[in-house]
């Protein structure tokens, strides 16, 4: 009878211990494609950032050509105030959405961008104004902006080499 009891017992308890090792194998399996989901989701919400971000910084870039184009050859109207400043704005948008999504080194390059953004900015509104500072004049905020896509192919560089893109 104590044979039959512990055979019974024996093969109980090996039941449960199968079933407990496969929930347990099952909730690591779900576990795993839940991170992986997870990587996944966060790599695509960061490229959508980083297209963004790119987009309007060069867009940025070409708006503050432009301008300097538009004060060589007439007097700035309202639109093409407009436009400039609609380029910065949406710039500094994307830059602020960079700063919640991006890790440090895609950032750092963001940041660089960012500040020459608006230096060779503030450079052009001090041309248009009439009050240039010390050493600016339109050769050299023409000089400073074709500068900008320099630092914008590091930081394009950077954001490709974090999403894992090859090449460039």
């Amino acid at each position: 009878m104590i044979i039959a009891v512990a055979g019974v017992a024996g093969t109980l308890g090996g039941s449960l211990l199968t079933q407990r090792g496969s929930e347990r194998a099952r909730r690591r399996e779900l576990d795993l494609v839940r991170d992986r989901d997870e990587i996944r989701e966060n790599r695509a919400q960061r490229r959508i950032c980083y297209v963004e971000l790119n987009r309007d910084a060069r867009q940025f870039t070409t708006a503050l050509n432009r301008h300097l184009h538009v004060m060589r050859e007439r007097d700035v109207q309202d639109a093409d105030t407009q436009a400039l400043e609609e380029a910065k704005n949406a710039h500094r948008d994307r830059y602020s959405e960079a700063q919640m999504t991006a890790p440090q080194e895609v950032l750092s390059r963001a940041s660089a961008v960012n500040q020459a953004l608006n230096t060779v900015y503030g450079h052009v509104k001090r041309l248009e104004k009439g009050t240039p500072g010390p050493g600016e004049s339109m050769e050299t905020a023409s000089q400073a902006q074709h500068e900008l896509w320099d630092i914008l192919r590091s930081m394009r560089a950077t954001m490709r080499h974090d999403l894992g893109v090859r090449g460039d």
